[in-house]
Parts: C-alpha cells; sequence; structure tokens
C-alpha cells in the first residue's frame, strides 16, 4: 500500500487481492422428476425466477442425464442459496 500527499492509504489490487486463495465453484445437488437421476450442477447450469408470490418463484435446469426441462419452487431459503452462488436471477413483474 502507499499513501497520497492527503495522508490516506492508497490500495493497489494486487494488495487487495493479496490474502485470497482460490475459491472452490459452487455446485447445487439436484434430481430430476422424469428419469430420476441426481447429479451436481454448476451455477451456470441454474436459472432463477423471482415472482411476486412463491407460486410464481421458481428455479429451472435442464436434465443433464435425460435432457428434460425442469422447473422447481423456490422458497426464500433456495433464493438465498441460489442467489448467493450465482445462479443467474430474472425478477419477474407484474402487468397490472
Amino acid at each position: 500500500m502507499s499513501e497520497s500527499a492527503s495522508g490516506v492509504r492508497e490500495m493497489t489490487v494486487a494488495s487487495a487481492f493479496a490474502g485470497m486463495r482460490s475459491v472452490t465453484p459452487v455446485v447445487f445437488k439436484a434430481g430430476c422428476p422424469d428419469c430420476r437421476g441426481r447429479f451436481e450442477l454448476a451455477a451456470g447450469a441454474l436459472r432463477l425466477a423471482i415472482g411476486a408470490t412463491s407460486r410464481t418463484t421458481f428455479y429451472s435446469f435442464t436434465c443433464p442425464e435425460c435432457g428434460a426441462s425442469v422447473r422447481k419452487p423456490a422458497g426464500e431459503r433456495i433464493v438465498e442459496l441460489l442467489t448467493g452462488g450465482g445462479v443467474r436471477t430474472l425478477r419477474l413483474h407484474s402487468t397490472l
């Protein structure tokens, strides 16, 4: 770190990330209702849609074993886990 003329310490990108270690990618366990397959999916394989109600909030993915499109409801805890794990999120807006 260096100090500017105003006495404020400036941080370089290198010093900001110096203490970081490699991050393990987040994976989510999932199951397919069609083929009953059980597997792990990376955040990029999932999509989360957040609607106005619990009935319109869900996550979806394509089964890597049978290719079926899977859509499952997502409660508050699931939404928290998926967003925290980097899953792409779409917020659905009401047309009313």
